[in-house]
C-alpha cells in the first residue's frame, strides 16, 4: 500500500496538500477493498489498476479497476448509524462518500453477461481543495 501513496503523491505533486492528503486516502481505503473483495486480492496474477483524469474543469478524478467481483459490488452499508460508528470494519465507503464530492462504480465492460469481469470504482474531488 505504501507504493500505491507514494505513487499518487508522486502524479500529484504541485496540486493542494489537503486534495493530495484526502484524495491519498480514498485511494489507499478504494485499493485495499479491490485486494480484499474482488479477485485482484485472490488471484495470484491479480491486479488493481489506477487513473487519474480531469472530467470537467476544476475535477479531478481518481479511478480504481479491479479484476472482478467475488460476489457482490461496492455499496455503502445501511444499518443504524450508531452501529457504523463503533463497527471495525464496512465504513470505507463511508469515508469515500464523505470525503469526495461525489463516487460511484461501473462495470468495466458495460454488458450483463461481462459484470463479472471488473469494477471501477471512482471519486472526484475539487481541484480547488480537496473536500467536499
Amino acid at each position: 500500500m505504501s507504493v500505491v501513496r507514494a505513487d499518487l503523491r508522486a502524479d500529484l505533486s504541485g496540486f493542494n496538500e489537503d486534495l493530495v492528503e484526502t484524495a491519498t486516502l480514498c485511494a489507499s481505503e478504494m485499493v485495499a477493498n479491490a485486494i480484499e473483495h474482488t479477485r485482484s486480492g485472490t488471484d495470484p496474477d491479480g491486479r488493481v489498476l489506477r487513473a487519474l483524469f480531469t472530467p470537467e474543469p476544476g475535477v479531478l478524478r481518481l479511478a480504481v479497476v479491479d479484476d472482478g467481483a467475488l460476489g457482490s459490488f461496492p455499496q455503502v452499508p445501511g444499518g443504524c448509524s450508531e452501529d457504523r460508528a463503533t463497527a471495525e470494519r464496512g465504513r470505507g465507503l463511508l469515508m469515500l462518500e464523505a470525503l469526495s464530492l461525489r463516487w460511484g462504480t461501473y462495470p468495466v465492460v458495460p454488458f450483463p453477461f461481462c459484470a463479472d469481469l471488473g469494477t471501477t470504482v471512482w471519486a472526484e474531488f475539487s481541484l480547488g481543495g480537496g473536500k467536499r
